[in-house]
């Protein structure tokens, strides 16, 4: 292989894919990246066994051919040196970069040996903008299950149905769910992993432009003009949560996000070891409590418009701020919605497509 590439479109197609080798002492291949000309450009593609991701850039193509590098390597030397294109040159399993006066020669690994990526063939296809896909990953993302205890809860669950795209995530203790429009011919559903959303969410920042997302029984592909993504997808049921989505509101308040997320951050440095504040409204005033019994205490005062019964309930203030980033207008609804049960937060809107749940801890 031999071929010419621009060098800040290398280094971004290499961070879009070299986050993902692994550090695997016991299988190197997977610390590397694969390199391949194809049709005149130059395809940089990575993989973990779970996931697999593939950039592809234009190159001036001088001998086609393939090598799999190591990702961590290749990707410090392309980011330190100068200049606007990189000569890059494979003999045998040693790779040869030169910009201006930088060179380097790496050892490689036989390409033959990396692990092939799957193409998904047949499916459903379903067109979402970038812009889309990243509000649904943004709303959801912190609310998946860090424990593969429940297999089913370490994913979130995405969702095409007619005129509308949906992704809910729940790890017991909160829950999110984003809905936004779309014009779908058919219909689908599945889990996609978390460390597969984590990609997606790091991935897209620096996309523009329409995603086409591939779904199979067991795989799911999000195929950009500039990137793949191709994933196993996790295998089981995901619960009913609609079931756990109240219907009614014991009390409504209405607040402006900046305001309550000072008073939680206020009042959270005074939390106790299980991160719990405390709520209460009676007026207009919303009330936010830290309490520790070897710091001492602090509260904060919201001005708020109260619908309904006065209330109070305990939370962990670190799924509340995750709630209030993830609600996108500048004033919130806070729904009680009885003892021991989901306290609620939508945004203030004619047509609310978020909603995020969490569960209240007991009070002291």
């Amino acid at each position: 292989m031999k071929i010419t590439v621009h060098k800040e479109r290398f280094a971004r197609a290499l961070g879009f894919v070299e986050r993902i080798t692994s550090r695997n002492s016991s299988l190197p291949i997977l610390n590397n990246v694969l390199l391949k000309t194809e049709h005149g450009r130059l395809k940089v593609s990575a993989t973990n066994l779970e996931i697999g991701v593939t950039s592809v850039i234009g190159a001036s193509v001088e001998r086609e051919g393939q090598i799999a590098v190591p990702g961590k390597t290749i990707a410090d030397f392309v980011r330190s040196v100068p200049g606007e294109t990189l000569d890059i040159n494979v003999d045998q399993h040693t790779l040869s970069a030169s910009s201006g006066s930088y060179q380097t020669s790496i050892l490689c690994f036989d390409p033959a040996e990396y692990p092939i990526i799957p193409k998904i063939d047949g499916g459903e296809q379903f067109v979402v903008s970038v812009e889309t896909l990243q509000r649904l990953i943004d709303t959801v993302s912190d609310s998946i299950a860090t424990s593969d205890s429940r297999p089913e809860l370490s994913g979130a669950l995405l969702r095409f149905d007619t005129g509308i795209v949906s992704m809910a995530a729940t790890d017991i203790f909160r829950l999110a769910e984003q809905r936004e429009d779309g014009e779908f011919s058919s219909s689908g559903a599945a889990i996609v992993p978390r460390g597969t959303i984590y990609e997606l969410r790091r991935v897209l920042g620096g996309l523009s432009g329409d995603i086409t997302v591939h779904l199979t029984d067991n795989q799911i592909a999000f195929v950009h003009e500039d990137c793949e993504i191709v994933s196993r997808l996790i295998d089981g049921k995901y619960p009913d949560y609609k079931k756990i989505i109240p219907e009614r509101a014991n009390a409504r308040v209405l607040v402006r996000r900046e305001e309550i997320e000072n008073a939680v951050k206020t009042a959270a440095l005074f939390s106790s070891s299980i991160s719990d504040i405390k709520l209460e409204c009676s007026g207009a005033e919303l009330k936010i409590t830290g309490k520790n019994s070897n710091k001492g205490e602090a509260y904060a005062g919201v001005e708020a418009n109260l619908k309904g019964d006065p209330f109070d309930v305990s939370m962990n203030y670190h799924y509340l701020l995750d709630g209030l980033r993830a609600v996108p207008t500048e004033k919130i609804i806070l729904e009680f919605t009885g003892k021991g049960s989901p306290f609620v937060l939508r945004p203030h809107s004619d047509d609310p497509r978020t909603v995020y749940l969490i569960m209240p801890l007991r009070s002291s």
